[in-house]
């Protein structure tokens, strides 16, 4: 049985639709708690194989990884498989369905599935090495796409969301796409993100192509592309400035009367107990900001803090800009938020109505899988 904190849909999609293949983001659902049927995750596991299958055959392995970190057709593949959009367990019983159905098929589909939800999220590196064997490429790249995804969502990318569901798809080839999700405790809502791996050429720079939320505030975001400077700078405050200085900086700054900004507080930040890693990046002299961010202990309230030195020392303030686009559902007829575009909505319905009338599943199975997917247009 597949056990999960479900994620009821208020369905979001992106704004920028053009160009299958292109289309990485983010999407917010309100979380509710359940447990998936067994016996309908065990006909989602059978659903989602063949479907693969068939992608992975007419299309290539590559397309496969282009849909799943498409949101909109990510969605739309959770429908079919027996989810409509307002539904409880799209991510989690979707990439859970995906891993359990591709399991002993991986080498012949060319498919890989590691990690999932909360503990099994950080099992992902372990998964990733059994496969080494049959992967053409180091693992260890793969893995690095793992940890840097989670990464820079977690921590350089601080929109109020913890990080508690990891999904990894990767191929022999080294080609790889993640689906991972986040909880803001507050609001009870949960935001998805999605890369893929080709798309990505700067870990630390707008390693999402498009992002979409219901909802968009503040953000400390250390990846947006106008945070360059400041990236700059927090390396070399973390590389070439000795740690105590560092620390008696931020001593000072925690006696100001200074004004409450969205994400780059004052309140949590403990000089005393960073000293530490600021020990270890100072002797490690990481080359750049990747490197730093790469580095083990440097997390969400490191970043807060070197990016609080950053704006009120050096006068290089963050990005507070939230990446995600404001969005929902897939437009409106009324033209709001935008337009819907038909074309690649359309496109979408027409790719998973070709795959499930070639999937070799029980006429019924099919039926009722032809009738979610009407039912969705």
């Amino acid at each position: 049985m597949w056990f999960y904190r479900a994620e009821g849909w208020c369905y979001n999609t992106i704004k920028r639709m053009a160009g299958l293949g292109q289309r990485t983001g983010i999407a917010n659902l309100p979380l509710h708690y359940g447990k998936v049927p067994p016996w309908l995750f065990q006909r989602m596991c059978q659903l989602a194989r063949e479907i693969v299958i068939v992608t992975v055959t007419e299309f290539g392995v590559e397309e496969m990884l282009r849909r799943l970190s498409d949101p909109f057709w990510f969605q739309a593949f959770g429908c079919v498989l027996g989810y409509d959009w307002h539904s409880s367990g799209v991510t989690t019983t979707v990439c859970g369905a995906l891993k359990e159905g591709l399991h002993g098929l991986e080498e012949e589909v060319g498919l890989f599935v590691a990690g999932g939800k909360g503990r099994t999220s950080r099992k992902t590196p372990l998964e990733i090495e059994s496969a080494g064997h049959l992967l053409k490429v180091d693992p260890s790249s793969l893995i690095y796409a793992s940890r840097m995804s989670a990464k820079v969502d977690n921590s350089a990318l601080q929109d109020g969301y913890q990080l508690y569901h990891h999904t990894f798809f990767f191929t022999r080839e080294g080609s790889w796409a993640v689906v991972q999700q986040g909880m803001n405790e507050t609001t009870r809502y949960a935001r998805r993100y999605h890369w893929l791996g080709e798309k990505v050429n700067d870990f630390v720079c707008e390693p999402q192509a498009a992002i979409c939320s219901q909802t968009k505030g503040e953000a400390l975001n250390l990846v947006a592309l106008e945070s360059a400077r400041a990236r700059q700078v927090i390396t070399r405050i973390a590389t070439e400035q000795k740690p105590d200085t560092t620390v008696r900086q931020l001593d000072r700054l925690k006696t100001l009367n200074l004004p409450q900004r969205p994400y780059i507080g004052l309140e949590d930040i403990h000089p005393d107990r960073l000293s530490r890693i600021l020990v270890d990046t100072y002797e490690h002299k990481p080359r750049n900001f990747e490197s730093l961010l790469a580095l083990e202990g440097v997390g969400a309230k490191t970043l807060r803090a070197l990016s609080l030195i950053s704006e009120l020392v050096y006068d290089t303030p963050v990005s507070l800009r939230d990446p995600a686009t404001y969005s929902f559902a897939h437009g409106g007829k009324d033209g709001h938020p935008y337009p819907v575009d038909k074309k690649t909505y359309d496109s979408s319905i027409q790719f998973l109505a070709q795959a499930l009338e070639k999937a070799k599943i029980g006429d019924k199975e099919k039926l009722e899988a032809f009738r979610r997917l009407k039912a969705w247009e």
